[in-house]
Parts: structure tokens; C-alpha cells; sequence
């Protein structure tokens, strides 16, 4: 990993640690169901692609939460830990959980459709309906 783009972070009861490489300065946040229900509210990650890398997986259990996804989490705490894409193995990491460095910064959010109206975000951002990221990555 190149160590200037390289961030670390662990879960809550520090069982499980991860080292990742961003790719950008970019953080996301996800407004879809899954997401909330999965983190009590918006999801707000980065995109770390393929460059991560897991210590302690003996404590990181994964829920298949869709065809294509699946969401890991530390058995012993319940720290979310990461969002993978099954094809490409493609992972997003919950911002929370890593020592991110200065100068990341909320550049979108998808399902904004599925934003609920008791919050909002001052950031202005690319908002992208569930739609328009599925046509998106289907090439239609």
C-alpha cells in the first residue's frame, strides 16, 4: 500500500483491525433501508476498492444482505466493518471505524430518494437517486 493514501482503523473492542489504501478524498453516505437498518441511520463510508487488508478475521462475521453485497461485522462487538461487493470484492468502509486524515470530505450521497426528512446534510453534494446508481453501473 502506498502509505500517504493508507488509513487504519479497528472495531470498537479493537478484535478486529483494517488497513486500507483510499483511492481518493472522497466519502460517500448511503440512504438506502439496508443501510439504516443496518446502521441505525445513513451509512457514511469511503471506497477503499480491493486495498484492504484484515487482522483478527477469526472475529469478522459476514451477512449476505443482497445478491450482489454482503456486510461485515466484529462477532464480538458489532462494529460495522465493511460493505463488499460479491463480483468484484470491492470494499466500503464505515468512515467511523478508520483514522481518517485531513482534507476527506463528503462529495455524494446515493439513495437520496431514500433520505428520510428529519435530517439533512449542510455539506452540498452529487445526490444520486437508487435509480440513477443503478443505471449507472448497469451501463443502460
Amino acid at each position: 500500500m502506498n502509505e500517504s493514501n493508507q488509513v487504519q482503523g479497528s472495531c470498537l473492542c479493537g478484535s478486529v483491525t483494517i488497513k486500507a489504501e483510499l483511492p481518493s478524498s472522497d466519502l460517500g453516505v448511503c440512504h438506502c433501508s439496508m443501510c439504516k437498518k443496518w446502521s441505525g441511520g445513513p451509512l457514511l463510508a469511503v471506497d477503499c476498492q480491493t486495498s484492504v487488508e484484515i487482522s483478527g478475521e477469526e472475529h469478522v462475521s459476514v451477512f449476505d444482505s443482497s445478491d450482489w453485497a454482503e456486510r461485515g461485522f466484529c462477532s464480538n462487538c458489532g462494529s460495522h466493518l465493511f460493505y463488499r461487493l460479491k463480483e468484484t470484492q470491492q470494499y466500503s468502509v464505515p468512515a467511523g471505524i478508520l483514522d481518517l486524515p485531513p482534507g476527506v470530505a463528503m462529495t455524494h450521497q446515493i439513495f437520496i430518494d431514500e433520505k428520510p426528512g428529519y435530517y439533512d446534510f449542510a455539506n452540498e453534494t452529487r445526490n444520486i437517486t437508487g435509480l440513477e446508481l443503478v443505471t449507472e453501473f448497469s451501463g443502460e
